[in-house]
């Protein structure tokens, strides 16, 4: 099956690479405010659903742009596929994007592939055997403090998110951090972390096509995934946290009032932060409008 998967995401990376090459001439359309789609993905999604059922007909399919219109409707064994993650990269001929395909079997991700068009990087993996990079063996970091560590994530960007919650989480990661990355491919960064390239991620808003074949490459490669409480049963939730073990065990009681499923104690600490940030940055600016006149006032410059 892995196989399979594998020939199906070169197939729709040798489509998207081929369309690269002149991205400007790419039909765009847009889903809602700042979320597009290309013919592109509609291209790279139509082989790689052709490939994936012409081999296994009975299995069942769940796609990011055609939902679950092709495939068995009630089979154990469903392809959750993302044709293009990092549309809005590819659009703007940003090298930042990849084609993410896993099989579930009765809900649990059991095959995952995760391909790099413009670095031809294979990432596989399969439950209980394994993560791996172009056929060699991945583990995540080993790094222990969150201080020296590299932690990637996504930004909010449609209409209804809550930016104010997000700032103040960016916040609190980015002072205890060595680095806050934003790379705009949520599969990848998954990968990321899987091959130690990253030591961890955070992000909401996110679909099952999005994370699915990324969590089973974390886990495979000895990392934890979950929601930002640190529940294992997260693929539904659009909230996912991800890391070596023990960044994870540092990330999550950073991030956990945040979550959506965080008590209401959490909550109210959130609400208070964000106040205390806001009173802060008008203190700011009343600080910085007095400046002018403490200037005027003193002496004049030699």
């Amino acid at each position: 099956m892995l196989n399979v998967a594998i020939k199906a995401a070169r197939a729709a990376g040798a489509i998207i690479n081929r369309a690269a090459l002149d991205v400007e001439s790419v039909r765009i359309s847009q889903k809602q405010i700042n979320d597009f789609v290309t013919e592109v993905d509609h291209a790279a999604e139509k082989i790689i659903i052709e490939t994936l059922l012409t081999a296994y007909p009975g299995h069942g399919i769940l796609a990011e742009e055609s939902g679950q219109e092709y495939g068995a409707k009630h089979s154990d064994f469903v392809w959750v596929i993302d044709p293009l993650d990092g549309t809005t990269n590819f659009i703007h001929g940003f090298p930042v994007y990849c084609v993410s395909i896993a099989l579930t079997v009765k809900g649990k991700v059991e095959q995952a592939v995760v391909y790099d068009p413009t670095r031809n990087d294979l990432f596989t993996a399969t439950k209980g055997r394994g993560a791996f990079l172009n056929e060699r063996r991945i583990r995540v970091s080993k790094r222990t403090q969150l201080k020296d560590c590299l932690i990637s994530t996504g930004f909010p960007f449609r209409p209804g998110d809550n930016f104010k919650s997000y700032m103040n989480m960016m916040s609190d990661v980015m002072q205890r951090t060595a680095g806050l990355r934003r790379p705009g491919a949520a599969a990848l960064d998954l990968a990321y972390v899987a091959a130690g390239f990253t030591d961890g991620f955070f992000e909401t808003g996110l679909s099952v096509w999005d994370v699915a074949a990324g969590s089973l490459l974390v886990t495979e490669a000895g990392g934890l995934i979950g929601n930002f409480t640190g529940e294992s049963d997260f693929l539904d939730q659009q909230e996912c946290m991800a890391g070596n073990p023990r960044i994870y065990g540092q990330l999550v009681p950073l991030l956990a009032k945040y979550s959506k499923f965080a008590g209401a104690g959490d909550k109210a600490a959130v609400r208070q932060a964000a106040k205390e940030l806001k009173l802060g940055k008008e203190a700011d600016v009343e600080g910085t409008a007095a400046d002018p006149d403490d200037a005027e006032s003193g002496s004049t410059p030699a």
